[in-house]
């Protein structure tokens, strides 16, 4: 099998994971490959994703490497083994790579949880918003792949949608639920979506109004995915250069606190319930 000339996040992820047991167990890439009988070559192409690994050669590393996590190692096999080939294989070579990999992220999630201030969560926008939102691009998307990009999305949206849904938690600032990136009517159907999912049991969301003091941190948008193990969890941030998924464990801890924090400034779901039928009659 030839290399991989584009991994994804999640071959890459595990990638990254083997790299820093083999980094935390104080070897070097040629003493792995050593240990192995492989070629040093093998192990930076393994620990950058260019290749795969084999069940029977990652427990060996892993083995070697002094891992006495059985949970972990079972789930980095889960990943190594895995071959999956969702509905977002559809679209490769026709969306940005990224799109794929927040699609093949979310299907593997055992929860998931945003924080948005500007706009509604993407896992819970109506069709007319989010073409309102990609038609906003500069440049302007062509027809068709506006309409991909919309279609992607909402097929996102089968997480917390299909029979076994994913546990799912939002916190919106009031801001997003009031900016109006179509027209009232859009805006009025994307409230009322919002507050239909809210009522189902493994959706919560959780709104920060306007008028909560002592709130500072409307920069905090951020996407959180849930691994098979704590230590597996993913951050998807978006900045300046576009998205970045963070996935070091001192990097996730401080964002699940800060996380914790955005829910604390933010009203309960029964009340948060209760501010959006008021805007309801607003809107």
């Amino acid at each position: 099998m030839g290399l991989r000339r584009e991994p994804t996040a999640r071959q890459v992820r595990l990638a990254v994971e083997l790299r820093r047991l083999r980094e935390a167990a104080g070897l070097k890439a040629r003493e792995a490959a050593a240990l192995l009988g492989v070629s040093s070559t093998q192990i930076n192409q393994i620990e950058y994703g260019q290749s795969g690994v084999s069940e029977k050669r990652l427990r060996s590393l892993a083995s070697h490497y002094a891992c006495m996590d059985e949970v972990f190692i079972d789930a980095l096999v889960a990943m190594a083994t895995d071959r999956t080939r969702g509905w977002w294989e559809e679209d490769r070579g026709r969306l940005p790579s990224a799109f794929l990999d927040l699609a093949e992220l979310e299907h593997h999630a055992t929860y998931r949880a945003d924080v948005e201030c500007l706009h509604v969560p993407g896992l819970l926008q109506t069709e007319d918003y989010a073409r309102a939102v990609f038609a906003y691009r500069v440049p302007e998307l062509p027809d068709h792949e506006l309409a991909l990009r919309v279609a992607h999305r909402m097929r996102r949206k089968a997480i917390i949608e299909r029979a076994d849904p994913v546990p799912y938690e939002a916190v919106i600032h009031e801001a997003a639920l009031r900016i109006r990136v179509s027209d009232r009517a859009a805006a009025r159907a994307q409230l009322a979506h919002i507050l239909d999912l809210s009522g189902v049991d493994h959706v919560t969301v959780r709104v920060i109004p306007f008028d909560r003091d002592g709130f500072a941190g409307a920069w905090n948008t951020m996407m959180l995915a849930g691994g098979a193990v704590p230590k597996l969890d993913s951050v998807q941030r978006d900045g300046p250069e576009g998205t970045a998924l963070v996935d070091s464990e001192a990097q996730l801890g401080a964002l699940r606190t800060l996380f914790r924090k955005l829910k604390a400034e933010s009203l309960d779901p029964a009340s948060s319930r209760d501010f959006m039928s008021r805007l309801m009659k607003e809107l």
